[in-house]
């Protein structure tokens, strides 16, 4: 999400931070904006759409040739993408301007506070309060650094914070909280980026910071502190990558970096997503709790990845809500006549925000006046402005065209909508959905886990570079993701992979099976409905047929090892959350397998990253 840059040093920063925001294009974006320091005042410009747009604007109204200057390409979370949002924002004086990344989650709060004294705001960012309490800081007489710790510890959620101050030419001041911040060490300059693409032009020397630390550059030097002031110390690095490496922090693919941002994705849509009073808040609802309770069957439509989403959705919201759940293909929703009512709410969930059958479906939804809600990655795309309320993923940008992160991140939308759901609807308790929040809290560190032993399934997948087919099963929640592990694998592994319920095989795919075909067999948690020991049952069946087995299991399953060729272990996890750690395993294996076969892993052959024809 979002690119940042700055500097300080004796080049033109103008310069310095555009060429800086054109290596973070990669990242996706919807508005850049600039601002600089120049005798004793901020000047600053920003638009909406390409930083194309900043750029024609700058040329006809140029800026000062100064050498401290900040910069950003916006992804939208709070507020649309237009000129209004963009960064930088400033104080009411014009004394701070400053940049960010994340989400502040008790802005709310803080804005009302803002209010309330007489400030007016400028825009409908969570950003915006960050600078006016910055420069309400400063007007105590402390300087930027020692202002920008003050204000970080009264912020809640994740966010990278970037300022500077008319007063102070010769300074860059950020934040970091669970949000990418690196910084570009120089001679006579230094620099700060997103990454470090922003800076690899000018230095290769780099300096990582830890959680909740505040880091100031100036031309000679850069100091770090905690967010209380105590001093502390960056680790410093050298980067050996080239610039095309560089803006995929090192992988070879955009998706195997994709892959590997999966737990800060999970994080960053779980963010804000519960209130002071523990109660469940979802952003751009807009649907009232009376239009949910009135809500008595949901039809949820999509295509391809979105569309395995939703099959997980359809077992969350029935299980959790007990509301009756149908999920459609968009590009045959339309088709079928189907039966809609006011009482009918239709859930759309496509990651642009443009899918052209998505749109034609919640469009004929709208006429037969069903309520429609979204789930999306793209702030101010087409979906989500027709849609009667919106959950938004906060995936960022994915290039790979094989959705990766999406996927998860769309996961965590559905969970989210089913329990909000409950919560409307009185079907669990709060604390049964506070503790289904908890568990949701600890996926992060449990998709990590997974990618801990990313090298064990590189090795299966190299093992399987001969192999013309493979087949995936799952039961239960675990069936949409064999669904998308043999998904992966066709997009851009250009093999025959399909994906069964495990229940199905004696009705016809068993006659698949021969010998040394590999069968990928996600295995339920045990303890729920018979499910673990059915699955075993029919992991039994193939493999006395010569198929070999690469099971999925959890930790401490001793039960799967006799029928398993190859173990792969996964955290222990409710059932109906067991796709968010499932999946990534067959992600890095198809990724990797496409890589061994030379194939463009990034930009699959006949195929795009939105759809936008029917």
């Amino acid at each position: 999400m979002c690119g940042i840059v700055g500097y300080v040093g004796d080049k033109p920063a103008e310069g310095v931070v555009i060429e800086g925001l054109r290596r973070l294009e990669y990242r996706g974006y919807d508005s850049a904006g600039i601002a600089l320091v120049e005798a004793g005042s901020i000047v600053s410009d920003k638009r909406a759409g390409k930083l194309a747009n900043l750029e024609k604007a700058i040329a006809e109204s140029p800026l000062p040739q100064v050498t401290t200057g900040i910069g950003h390409t916006r992804w939208a979370t709070h507020g649309p993408p237009t000129d209004r949002n963009a960064h930088p924002h400033l104080g009411r004086a014009r004394r701070v301007a400053l940049v960010h990344n994340g989400i502040i989650e008790n802005f709310a709060e803080l804005r009302g506070r803002l209010e309330s004294e007489g400030v007016e705001m400028a825009s409908d960012t969570d950003t915006e309060i960050a600078a006016h309490l910055l420069e309400e800081q400063l007007e105590t007489g402390v300087d930027l650094t020692v202002a920008m710790q003050n204000v970080c510890r009264g912020l809640h959620g994740a966010f990278t914070l970037v300022a500077i101050d008319a007063h102070d030419p010769d300074r860059v001041v950020a934040a970091r909280r669970n949000s990418p911040l690196v910084v570009g060490i120089g001679e006579g300059e230094n620099f700060l980026g997103s990454d470090v693409a922003a800076f690899i032009e000018h230095t290769r020397e780099a300096m990582e910071l830890d959680q909740d630390q505040v880091v100031t550059i100036t031309r000679d030097g850069v100091s770090v502190s905690g967010f209380d002031g105590t001093p502390a110390e960056g680790r410093r690095y050298h980067v050996d990558w080239d610039l095309s490496a560089a803006e995929k922090d090192g992988h070879d693919w955009f998706m195997r970096k994709e892959i590997f941002e999966q737990p800060r994705a999970v994080a960053d849509s779980l963010l804000g997503r519960r209130g002071t009073d523990g109660l469940l808040q979802l952003d751009e609802m807009r649907l009232s709790d009376q239009d949910l309770r009135d809500v008595d069957k949901i039809i949820i439509i999509a295509a391809g990845t979105s569309f395995y989403a939703g099959m997980v959705a359809k077992y969350a919201i029935e299980h959790w809500c007990r509301i009756p759940v149908e999920v459609e293909l968009a590009s045959e929703f339309r088709y079928r006549d189907p039966i809609l009512t006011s009482d009918t709410l239709v859930v759309a969930i496509s990651q642009s925000g443009e899918t052209a059958d998505t749109l034609q479906a919640i469009r004929h939804a709208r006429e037969q006046r069903s309520k429609v809600l979204s789930i999306c990655n793209t702030n101010g795309s087409t979906i989500p402005r027709e849609s009667d309320g919106v959950i938004y993923t906060h995936a960022g940008p994915e290039i790979g065209v094989a959705s990766t992160k999406g996927f998860l991140t769309q996961l965590v939308a559905c969970y989210l909508l089913a329990l909000y759901l409950a919560q409307v609807k009185g079907t669990r308790y709060g604390d049964e959905i506070s503790q289904v929040m908890d568990q949701l809290d600890q996926m992060p560190d449990h998709i990590q886990t997974v990618l801990d032993k990313a090298e064990q399934v590189y090795g299966l997948a190299r093992d399987h570079v001969g192999s013309r087919s493979v087949l995936f099963l799952g039961r239960h929640a675990g069936y949409p993701v064999a669904l998308e592990g043999a998904l992966k694998l066709k997009e851009i592994a250009y093999l025959h992979a399909e994906g069964f319920a495990a229940g199905e095989l004696k009705h016809g795919p068993i006659a698949l099976v021969e010998e040394g075909l590999p069968i990928l067999c996600v295995v339920p948690p045990r303890g729920r409905d018979q499910l673990h020991d059915k699955m075993i049952s029919g992991i039994q069946e193939v493999r006395a047929r010569g198929a070999r087995t690469l099971c999925l299991a959890e930790e401490g399953d001793t039960t799967i090892v006799p029928y398993a060729d190859v173990l792969i272990t996964l955290p222990q996890v409710p059932v109906l959350l067991q796709p968010l750690v499932a999946v990534v395993p067959l992600q890095l294996f198809a990724c990797e397998l496409a890589t061994q076969l030379g194939h463009d892993v990034d930009q699959p052959r006949n195929l795009a990253k939105s759809v936008t024809v029917e």
